[in-house]
């Protein structure tokens, strides 16, 4: 069975798109909400393809998510945030950057590089 990091790239960029076509068409959901619930909104997705890539900017990677400039995008389907929003937001954030710390944790305690013998205790 395929994990994470060894699924096929075709298959990935598949569902990448199919990812992408969603929530173009689900402009009703907003970013705002997103990041409330999941951490990551569309504009994070843009970054990751940015920080992927190499070659695009900001506006440039925007756009390909988006599927237009994200000023029109923002201008169409944004609306102001309410505090509870912003609230539930900085709350799934800070999700995130636990996550972030026990990731950078783990990396320190065990090295990919270090045979089993050397990160694994009792070995």
């Amino acid at each position: 069975m395929p994990t994470l990091e060894t699924i096929d790239d075709a298959v990935a960029a598949r569902a990448f798109r199919r990812l992408v076509r969603h929530l173009r068409h689900r402009s009703d959901a907003e970013n705002i909400d997103l990041m409330g619930l999941a951490g990551f909104c569309r504009n994070c997705l843009a970054e990751w393809v940015q920080e992927a890539d190499g070659g695009l900017s900001k506006d440039e990677a925007r756009e390909l998510i988006y599927g237009m400039p994200f000023a029109e995008w923002k201008a169409r389907h944004q609306s102001e945030a309410s505090p509870e929003q912003l609230a539930r937001m900085d709350a799934s954030l800070a999700k995130n950057h636990r996550e972030e710390l026990l990731d950078d944790a783990l990396d320190d305690s065990f090295p990919a590089s270090d045979p089993p013998s050397m990160s694994e205790p009792g070995r």
